[in-house]
């Protein structure tokens, strides 16, 4: 498995809960690390997540799948940190 960061920026505000509820119900295993940044464990390939996402997304939209690996620093709820703590490879 590997550790994949999903940003978006959706200017309709309709569609920020239908890419919310695609992202949770595709990747049981994920954090939210912002309202609009997941961090999810998983096997696809950010092609591949870029696949399935993209049709949510219209041409103003900002749709972007990065890998994430240790280390990692940040501030937040202490459920997101642990979460990280324990998905993270090296």
């Amino acid at each position: 498995m590997g550790t994949k960061v999903i940003a978006y920026d959706l200017n309709r505000e309709t569609n920020r809960p239908r890419m919310a509820k695609k992202i949770k119900d595709t990747y049981g295993n994920w954090a939210r690390l912002s309202e609009s940044c997941y961090a999810v464990d998983t096997s696809d390939s950010a092609d591949a997540i870029f696949a399935k996402l993209k049709p949510l997304i219209d041409s103003n939209d900002n749709l972007y799948v990065v890998g994430l690996k240790r280390p990692w620093n940040g501030f937040g709820p202490k459920d997101v940190n642990d979460w990280l703590d324990d998905n993270l490879d090296s």
